[in-house]
C-alpha cells in the first residue's frame, strides 16, 4: 500500500520558488554548482559519521555523478553520501530553517531583476534547480537504513510536493533528476556540463564523474564507453600550495562553502606549523548574510581534521565579532572524534582561534593600508560587528580600535567616516581628549545641543550612532594615550581650549547671581532632576541634560528599556543657558504657574533633544500652546 502524500510548501518557500521560477537570473548554470556542492556536503557528513560508525563504510569510492539524457531533457546529479530519511526530507526541503529568511523576504521589492540579485546574497542551494527545471524528482536513502526506507520527493515548484517511501537498491545517498524547461538545450551536452563543472566545482574534494566522452576508431566510427571518468581535480583546494591556486579557483571555492553568489573581497591561505599544525583558508565576504544579527545564526568556518570534514559553523574557531568570516580550517593534530563539547575547553582550539584571529586582523589591516575603498565596503557591511571586538577581545582591543570607523563633525554626512588615528592627527593644539557623543541616529547626534560649544570652537566630535557604540564607549577609555570623553557626561572642562573660561572669582560671582533662577527651576522640577546648574557647553539652546561621568548614559538607559530591561529612573542634571530668552523670561516671571510651566517646557525640550519619550506629551503640547498664545 502506498504511503504517498501531497503536502504544501511553507509560505516562505512558495514566495522563494515563485521568485526563482520567474527570475530573470543572469547566470542560470549556477544550479549545477549548488547541487554538486550539496552532494559534496552530503559525502562530507557521511565520512564524519563513519568515524564513530565504521559499519557505514562500505569500502566504495565516495563520488558525485552527473549525467544527462538529451532526448528526455533530463539532468541527474547523484551522490553516495549521508542521504536523508522521511522527516529530514520534509525538514530540509519542505521548509526553510535558515535563519534570516524573514529578513530576506522583507527585502524583496517585486522588481524581478533586483530580487534575483538578492537570491544570490541569500544562497538557496537546492531551490536553484527550479531556475532550469519545471519538475524535480529526488530519491534519497539515509546511510544505515534498509533499501525500503528510501524516500521519493517530487515537485513542480508551484506550491506543493509529493513524498512517499520507495526502494533504492544502489545504496545510501541522494539522486536528483531535473526535468528541464524548454530553452535549456545548451545544458544537455557532455561538453556543456563538463565546462560548468570545471568552471564552478573543480575544487570539490571528491571526484565528480561523468560518462567518458565518445572516441572514434580509425574509420571514424564513434565508440561509446559506459565507463566513468573524473571531470574535476578532486583534491582539497586548501591543501594545495597557494601558488598552484588561481584567483578564480579561490573565488569559486568561497562560493561553494558559503553559498554566496558574490565574490569575496579578500582571502588569506596559510599553513601554520609549530606546537599546532593546521591550514587556514579564510575569506572576507563582500556582502553581509541576512542572519548576521540573528541569535540562531550559523557561523562560517568549516572544521576538517586531516581533510576529513568534522563540522559546519564551528563557532569556537573565531571570536564572535568575526562571525562574518567564511572559510576552512584543517587541523593535523585534533582527534577525528572531536565534538563541540571538546571544542569548548581545548587548548589546541584556543591556539587555532588565536592564530586565526590574528590572521584576519592582519588581513583587515592590509586592506585598510592598500585598498581603503575595499575597507569602506567592509565597514559598511560589518562595521557594528567589528566594533563588538573592543568589548569581546581585550588582547586585540588596540588593533580593533584602529580598524573602527565613526561619523564625525569633521564631515557633513554619515557616510564619510573617520578613524581614531584620523581624529588624533587633527587634534587642536592643547587638546588632550577625544570627544564623542552617542545618539539614536546621525541627525540626533549631529544636531545635539551638547555640540554647540564644540562647533563654536571648531573642536571635532565623533558621532556614535550604532546600538553597540554605547557598550563600545564604556570599554574604550583611551586611544594613543588620549582619553575618550563623552560630551554629554560630567562637568565639561575644555582645559586650554577654553579661551573664554571665567576666573575662579568670576565663576563664584556668576553662581551667586544665578542662585534665584536655579532654585526656581529646581523647585519646579522636584523629583525630575538631580541638580540644576549653569552650563558651559550651550550656545544657542536653553538647556540640556547631563549625567555623571560614571553613570549610564541616557541613550543606554533607553536602549535597555527597549530591550525589556527594568531600569531605575535616573535623575540627570539640567544645565541651563542663562543667555537664552526663555531663561530670561523665566527669571523675570512672578507668576508661579507660568514659572512652573516654563521650567517644565525647558526640561521636556531637553528630554526630546536626547530622544527620550515624554511621560506627558499632551501636557507638553498644552504648555507650549499656552506659552505661544
Amino acid at each position: 500500500m502506498s504511503d504517498k502524500k501531497t503536502m504544501s510548501f511553507q509560505t516562505e518557500i512558495k514566495q522563494l520558488l515563485n521568485l526563482m521560477i520567474h527570475s530573470l537570473y543572469s547566470d542560470k548554470e549556477i544550479f549545477l554548482r549548488e547541487l554538486v556542492s550539496n552532494a559534496s556536503d552530503a559525502i562530507d557528513k557521511l565520512r564524519f559519521e563513519q568515524v564513530s560508525k565504521p559499519e557505514l563504510n562500505k569500502g566504495e569510492e565516495l563520488a558525485v555523478k552527473v549525467s544527462f539524457d538529451k532526448d528526455a531533457k533530463l539532468i541527474t546529479i547523484e551522490d553516495n553520501g549521508i542521504g536523508m530519511n522521511y522527516d529530514e526530507v520534509i525538514e530540509n526541503i519542505g521548509t526553510i530553517a535558515k535563519s534570516g529568511t524573514k529578513a530576506f523576504l522583507d527585502k524583496l521589492s517585486g522588481d524581478e531583476k533586483k530580487d534575483a540579485n538578492l537570491i544570490g546574497q541569500f544562497g538557496v542551494g537546492f531551490y536553484s534547480a527550479f531556475i532550469v527545471a519545471d519538475k524535480v524528482d529526488l530519491i534519497t536513502l539515509k546511510a544505515g537504513e534498509t533499501t525500503s526506507k528510501a524516500v521519493r520527493w517530487i515537485s513542480d515548484g508551484t506550491g506543493e510536493f509529493s513524498i512517499e517511501h520507495t526502494d533504492k537498491l544502489d545504496g545510501s545517498g541522494t539522486k536528483i533528476t531535473l526535468h528541464l524547461k524548454d530553452g535549456n538545450d545548451e545544458l544537455l551536452s557532455d561538453w556543456g556540463l563538463r565546462s560548468i563543472i570545471r568552471k564552478y566545482s573543480d575544487h570539490i574534494n571528491y571526484p565528480i564523474k561523468m560518462q567518458k566522452m565518445p572516441e572514434h576508431d580509425k574509420d571514424g566510427k564513434e565508440i561509446i564507453s559506459l565507463d566513468l571518468e573524473t571531470v574535476n581535480k578532486a583534491n582539497a583546494l586548501w591543501a594545495r600550495s597557494k601558488n598552484d591556486v588561481t584567483d578564480e579557483e579561490y573565488k569559486e571555492f568561497y562560493k561553494h562553502i558559503s553559498h554566496d553568489y558574490s565574490d569575496p573581497i579578500k582571502w588569506v591561505h596559510a599553513r601554520v606549523e609549530g606546537a599546532q599544525e593546521y591550514t587556514q583558508l579564510l575569506y572576507i565576504p563582500s556582502k553581509a548574510p541576512f542572519d548576521l544579527y540573528d541569535a540562531n545564526r550559523r557561523y562560517g568556518i568549516k572544521l576538517y581534521v586531516k581533510r576529513v570534514f568534522i563540522m559546519d559553523d564551528a563557532e569556537k574557531l573565531l571570536p564572535n565579532y568575526l562571525r562574518f568570516v567564511r572559510g576552512v580550517i584543517d587541523s593535523q593534530d585534533l582527534p577525528l572524534n572531536v565534538s563541540r563539547e571538546i571544542l569548548q575547553s581545548s587548548r589546541d582550539i584556543d591556539a587555532i582561534r588565536s592564530g586565526s584571529t590574528k590572521k584576519v586582523l592582519i588581513m583587515l589591516e592590509d586592506i585598510v593600508k592598500n585598498t581603503p575603498e575595499d575597507y569602506a565596503k567592509i565597514w559598511e557591511e560589518f562595521g557594528p560587528v567589528i566594533k563588538e571586538g573592543i568589548i569581546e577581545d581585550h588582547a586585540n582591543k588596540e588593533r580593533i580600535a584602529k580598524l573602527c570607523r565613526f561619523a564625525s563633525t569633521h564631515n557633513d554626512n554619515a557616510a564619510k567616516t573617520v578613524s581614531l588615528d584620523d581624529y588624533v592627527s587633527r587634534m587642536k593644539d592643547g587638546q588632550d581628549k577625544i570627544y564623542f557623543i552617542t545618539a539614536e541616529s546621525y541627525n540626533a547626534a549631529k544636531n545635539s545641543p551638547h555640540l554647540e560649544i564644540f562647533k563654536q570652537k571648531c573642536i571635532e566630535v565623533l558621532l556614535l550612532t550604532d546600538r553597540v557604540d554605547e557598550w563600545v564607549s564604556s570599554h574604550l577609555n583611551e586611544f594613543e594615550k588620549k582619553s575618550l570623553v563623552s560630551v554629554a557626561k560630567g562637568k565639561l572642562d575644555l582645559g586650554e581650549l577654553d579661551d573664554a573660561k571665567p576666573t575662579e572669582e568670576e565663576q563664584k560671582q556668576q553662581e551667586e547671581q544665578a542662585k534665584p533662577i536655579l532654585e526656581k527651576i529646581k523647585s519646579a522640577l522636584a523629583g525630575k532632576v538631580k541638580e540644576v546648574v549653569v552650563t558651559t557647553r550651550l550656545v544657542d539652546s536653553p538647556a540640556c541634560l547631563v549625567v555623571d561621568n560614571n553613570a549610564m548614559s541616557l541613550q543606554l538607559e533607553r536602549l535597555m528599556r527597549q530591550a525589556g530591561q527594568e531600569m531605575p529612573s535616573m535623575q540627570p542634571t539640567l544645565e541651563i543657558n542663562l543667555k537664552h530668552k526663555l531663561l530670561n523670561k523665566l527669571e523675570s516671571s512672578i507668576d508661579e504657574t507660568v514659572t512652573n510651566d516654563l521650567a517644565l517646557v525647558i526640561f521636556e525640550q531637553a528630554q526630546l533633544a536626547e530622544g527620550i519619550q515624554l511621560d506627558d506629551p499632551v501636557g507638553f503640547i498644552r504648555r507650549m500652546n499656552t506659552l505661544i498664545a
